[in-house]
């Protein structure tokens, strides 16, 4: 049975250590089930991203959809940022390397993001991500923050990141108010 873990840092953030099944064949891995997660809900639509090295995606949030996150090739730097008002880890940072680590051997924990906890990678290598949400894409519920800003403070791990026009644009965390600020325990 895999290990599932909430994070120390962030609250509603969950890494699993998956069980790895091997033989001379290969490996086997469950990297998501359902039931570890019991406040959360049906993931109903999986997504893959291929990037380049040095590749900064995010950070990016969302009000009503939660994501999970596995690297199944390559490695990256997964940055969180809890941005929710009221929660008891509102403005905590959290990096995850997934993926092959330095020394050539792989981490297979998949990460768990709740509702309003940014959230964006930097490809340290070449790499692909996969990632199940629990709502269909929807353009009023992306939403970001600048990944550079100060009142972050994260590691991306990268000297010269490649980020898209969006990513370039996100507001400071000061700037987000109203409707674009998620607040804890926004739905159950």
């Amino acid at each position: 049975m895999a290990e599932i873990r909430e994070s120390d840092l962030i609250a509603g953030v969950y890494v699993v250590q998956p069980v790895v099944h091997g033989d001379e064949r290969g490996i086997f891995i469950e990297t998501y089930r359902r039931e570890w997660f019991p406040q959360g809900r049906e993931m109903i639509q999986g997504n893959r991203g291929n990037r380049q090295a040095g590749a900064v995606v995010g950070l990016h949030y969302h009000l009503h959809q939660a994501d999970y996150w596995y690297v199944p090739m390559g490695s990256c730097r997964v940055v969180l940022h809890d941005v929710r008002e009221g929660s008891p880890t509102d403005g905590a940072t959290e990096t995850i390397d997934l993926g092959q680590r330095p020394d050539g051997t792989f981490d297979h924990r998949g990460v768990f993001i709740p509702p309003g906890v940014a959230h964006g990678f930097a490809a340290l290598s070449d790499m692909v991500i996969t990632y199940l949400v629990d709502g269909y894409y929807n353009p009023d519920d992306e939403l970001g923050v600048a990944w550079d800003d100060p009142a972050i403070v994260a590691d991306w791990g990268v000297d010269h990141p490649t980020l898209s026009t969006r990513d370039q644009a996100n507001p400071a965390r000061t700037d987000l108010v109203g409707a674009l600020r998620p607040r804890w325990k926004m739905r159950t």
